[in-house]
């Protein structure tokens, strides 16, 4: 059960345990885990070395349920306690608070969503700090991930449409606000029972805020923070002009909105490549298999659509998400 960090020196003091898949040093309190240890042994879970959260308070929002992790921060459950309702909780780890750049992104964040009121968007409540964390209250949402669901298969054409038109509806009401999401996949679409949610703005940029040379340094900032995994996902969602650092618009989102749209209509990612680098390569030069090769149902009207949205110029896709 125990084994030493590499990145830590041996204490015999503390017990490290290394955590599967990424194989960083996963932390948590013994007795949180219901684990019985010598009083002068503790295990920590958290990877950037933070005390875990769960049933703990912050502010007036009580901690409890770890809901998923990414390289924006850490999504609790909680309760509110003033205003009794659930909601969740997406804190900004004290280790990449240090850093200015990814503090700026959170806050970009907090900005981006409380701009915004539609019924596919999650919903900010507000963004605080309490002991040292920042942390943004987002409205909890019951459902499942568009990507778990598609780990079952493709959805029934009439489910792939009407989740297409309403993600494409919240990204409308975003440009109109000079938003742009960046990160739109299957991860970050939410099915509730009212309808789809569009989630994580935590890459979310205002048009004029960034210059080129700047969105080459925070796209590789984003590749080093994240896990191998969450790399491959987040790249075979990409528009080219984000691979190749240049400037982004709501055309960059409408190209994921195709990728999405493909997938859910096929059940396979529109690119796929055993490498990041092939990856990449099919982004930029290839164009998918057509829809109808892999779904032979596929309407070619959207078969026409998908394609323009998935066009390699941005001049030559939909220009707005209201035309998709």
């Amino acid at each position: 059960m125990k084994a030493w960090c590499p990145r830590q020196p041996a204490n015999e003091n503390v017990a490290y345990i290394i955590g599967a898949p990424a194989e960083k040093c996963k932390y948590f309190l013994a007795r949180a885990a219901g684990l019985t240890f010598p009083r002068n042994f503790l295990i920590l879970n958290n990877i950037n070395g933070v005390l875990p959260l769960i049933g703990k308070t912050l502010g007036r929002f009580r901690i409890t349920e770890k809901l998923g992790a990414g390289g924006m921060g850490e999504v609790y459950k909680a309760r509110d306690t003033r205003l009794d309702r659930t909601v969740a909780i997406k804190v900004l780890p004290a280790a990449v608070a240090k850093d200015a750049d990814l503090r700026t992104r959170f806050e970009r964040e907090a900005r981006s969503i409380s701009s915004l009121n539609h019924p596919n968007i999650c919903t900010l409540y507000e963004f605080d700090s309490s002991e040292g964390n920042d942390f943004l209250v987002l409205e909890y949402i019951e459902g499942e991930t568009l990507a778990s669901r598609l780990d079952r298969g493709a959805l029934k054409l009439e489910d792939a449409l009407r989740i297409a038109v309403q993600i494409a509806d919240a990204l409308e009401a975003a440009h109109r606000h000079g938003i742009i999401h960046r990160d739109l996949k299957p991860g970050n679409i939410m099915l509730t029972k009212s309808g789809a949610k569009l989630l994580d703005f935590g890459l979310a940029k205002f048009r004029a805020e960034v210059t080129p040379a700047k969105e080459e340094f925070l796209l590789a900032r984003t590749l080093t923070v994240t896990t191998k995994g969450t790399i491959l996902g987040t790249l075979q969602y990409m528009a080219p002009e984000q691979l190749e650092a240049k400037d982004v618009d709501a055309r960059t989102d409408i190209f994921a909105l195709g990728l999405v749209i493909y997938e859910m209509v096929t059940g396979k990612k529109a690119f796929e490549a055993k490498s990041q680098a092939g990856l990449i390569a099919a982004i930029l030069e290839r164009d998918p298999p057509p829809m109808t090769e892999r779904q032979p149902l596929t309407p070619p009207s959207l078969e026409r659509v998908v394609r323009a949205c998935l066009a390699k110029d941005p001049d030559e896709r939909w220009q707005s998400a209201a035309d998709v």
